[in-house]
């Protein structure tokens, strides 16, 4: 492991210099320039580096070779398991702090040896991660040379920053790893805690530092109409488009760390006949599923307010992704977060066999999942239905007079609301299922809970009517409403639900290691449906921008630029998403040799998973 960690270090800081010297090396000063205006801004500055149309762009091509498809792929890959690399250690953080705090003992020893184990496979990721950044960085310099220079001139004040937060990251992640178990004790676990707040820290900077080449290639701030660089470091950083893509892009990496893991806990609760083993992965996929899902709950959110500022930079740039040129991508899209959301309410459904008398609430989840499957198909529905001439002009329009209602935002943002609320209230009878509740207000508090839940999805769904009765600009404000009203009847229902679960009886253990293998197969579906809506998110993005590298101004002139079909791209997406889980199963084989994710030394004696299951019985601790 100190070979591998010296290996690991080398290739992290290699990667790191290797992109500061480049870029730093393509950069050139340029000759003084009269003052001019910054093109979202309007402030005045000196234009500091190339012009975007300085020299002509050329494009290296070998025989065959698409350019544009072996970027695609090598970025795509490297975003995958950057996102990997970046939430592992937020996990690691999470798990230890609640270790630190547990009053029981064995409690918190399970969670500080799941979250070494998790940081464990985090450093060992950090090699994939930092070979296909250098992949990725040598391709883009070979393949897009020109455009290269431009942006490595045009960032250059950015790139040492760059270059010591990523060498920073690295360092402090390593350090926080391989000192776990020397400063396990004491006060000793503060200071450890702080490393791991630091190394989180650098990770989020660095993350911040990469989105502002995307943001900025979607919507350029800093820059005057030429592309050159007027000397103000913070207005190139914070392009309109900054902030949404770092709160939607840090909670898609939050979702896609938090699916790899669990779906290696399915895979080795399907895996082993141990009943200790079974009883231990059960565990970890039941933590992880709800990191995951309150990565997810806020999702919906986030995109509204990502669309939301491309709206407001360019009109052009919104229609075009979501109501022209990529709109059916949106479609696929609705499908890919719906069964997310189903797949994810039927594993808490499954969840129940863990819990003794939990079948009585199977009843209320076949009701709850027929209320996501009616917002499932009002948000799945596409404005504008695929149809033959004939059948458009039977019909007399280009949309149906009652589906096509379903299709717009208006219907749609109240139907992805109903389903967050719905995924709660599954969460909450899960917690109740094993419970007697004992508090004196026990009826009150559940006339309170069901009168929350229904007053606040019944006052979704009048908004989402409202608002065909509103002028569209009116229109797009009304999911603030909507969201404040979903936050309202989450926080609320859990809150209100945890004070009645105070002082209650237990029905029996919780049985881990007794959810049906349905239950475990679904969270298959769930880790890969996660990594497949990231990857087609990714591609809407970028695409949005059509045939600009930089919208407005640097031109794509290369022989790919043209946007390739749906089919084209859903396949692309699908390879790219397959690759990625084969290099993660195979993590999983190697992991399974190398027993990365073992806690001999933390685990029961005895193999009786009731007596296992006993440590994690206690519900603060789940």
């Amino acid at each position: 492991m100190n070979m591998a960690s010296r290996c690991v270090l080398l290739l992290v800081l290699g990667g790191a210099l290797g992109i500061a010297t480049e870029l730093w090396a393509r950069s050139e000063t340029p000759s003084l320039y009269q003052p001019t205006r910054d093109v979202y801004y309007q402030t005045e500055g000196i234009p500091q580096s190339l012009p975007a149309t300085a020299v002509e762009p050329t494009y290296p091509q070998w025989r065959y070779l698409d350019n544009r498809i072996l970027i695609w792929f090598v970025t795509q890959q490297h975003t995958y398991f950057g996102g990997f690399v970046l939430a592992l250690p937020l996990f690691a953080l999470l798990l230890e702090f609640i270790g630190v705090s547990r009053r029981d003992s064995q409690a918190a020893k399970r969670y500080d040896g799941l979250g070494r184990d998790v940081l464990r496979v985090g450093v060992l990721s950090m090699t994939m991660t930092a070979l296909l950044g250098s992949v990725m960085l040598g391709a883009f310099l070979t393949l897009y040379p020109d455009f290269m220079q431009y942006m490595g001139s045009t960032f250059k004040p950015m790139m040492p920053v760059y270059a010591m937060v990523f060498v920073g990251e690295s360092f402090l992640l390593v350090l926080y790893h391989y000192s776990w178990t020397r400063l396990a004790f004491g006060v000793w676990k503060w200071v450890h805690l702080s490393l791991g707040v630091l190394a989180n820290g650098m990770g989020v900077m660095l993350l911040l530092l990469a989105n502002a080449w995307a943001s900025f290639m979607m919507a350029p701030a800093g820059v005057n109409a030429e592309g050159q660089f007027l000397g103000n470091v913070w207005h190139l950083l914070h392009s309109p488009l900054w902030n949404p893509l770092n709160a939607h892009r840090f909670l898609a990496d939050i979702m896609s760390g938090g699916a790899v893991v669990v779906a290696y806990a399915a895979y080795r609760f399907l895996k082993t006949r141990c009943l200790e083993e079974r009883a231990y992965y059960d565990w970890m996929g039941y933590v992880f599923i709800v990191v995951v899902v309150c990565a997810l709950l806020p999702m919906p959110f986030a995109g509204y307010w990502l669309m939301r500022a491309v709206f407001t930079f360019r009109q052009e740039m919104g229609m075009t992704m979501m109501g022209g040129l990529l709109s059916w991508l949106f479609v696929i899209q609705a499908s890919t977060v719906g069964a997310l959301f189903l797949g994810i309410n039927y594993y808490v459904w499954q969840s129940l066999g863990r819990l003794r008398d939990g079948a009585r609430y199977h009843p209320y989840f076949k009701c709850i999942i027929g209320g996501l499957i009616v917002a499932f198909l009002v948000w799945f529905t596409p404005h504008t239905i695929a149809m033959t001439p004939g059948e458009m002009k039977a019909m007399g329009a280009a949309q149906h007079p009652v589906i096509g209602q379903f299709g717009v935002m208006s219907a749609k943002n109240g139907a992805i609301n109903v389903m967050v609320c719905l995924t709660a209230l599954s969460y909450l009878l899960y917690r109740r299922a094993n419970r007697v509740i004992t508090v004196p207000w026990a009826r009150a508090g559940n006339v309170a809970i069901g009168v929350l839940f229904a007053s606040g999805m019944a006052n979704i769904i009048w908004v989402a009517i409202y608002g065909f009765y509103i002028p569209a600009h009116v229109r797009v404000g009304l999911s603030l409403p909507q969201g404040v009203t979903t936050a309202g009847v989450l926080i609320g229902g859990l809150l209100i639900n945890h004070c009645m679960l105070k002082g209650s009886e237990r029905r029996g253990l919780v049985q881990w290691g007794r959810i049906s293998v349905r239950g475990m197969v679904a969270l298959f579906g769930v880790a890969a449906t996660f990594s497949w809506v990231m990857g087609l998110m990714g591609y809407i993005r970028s695409a949005g921008r059509l045939g600009w590298h930089v919208h407005e101004v640097m031109a794509d002139l290369s022989p790919w630029s043209f946007t390739p079909q749906m089919m084209f791209a859903a396949k692309i997406v699908t390879v790219n998403m397959a690759v990625f889980w084969a290099s993660v199963f195979c993590m999983f084989w190697l992991s399974t040799r190398e027993s990365v994710f073992a806690v001999e030394d933390d685990r029961p004696t005895t193999p009786d998973s009731v007596s296992f299951a006993r440590v994690f019985s206690r519900e603060e601790s789940a």
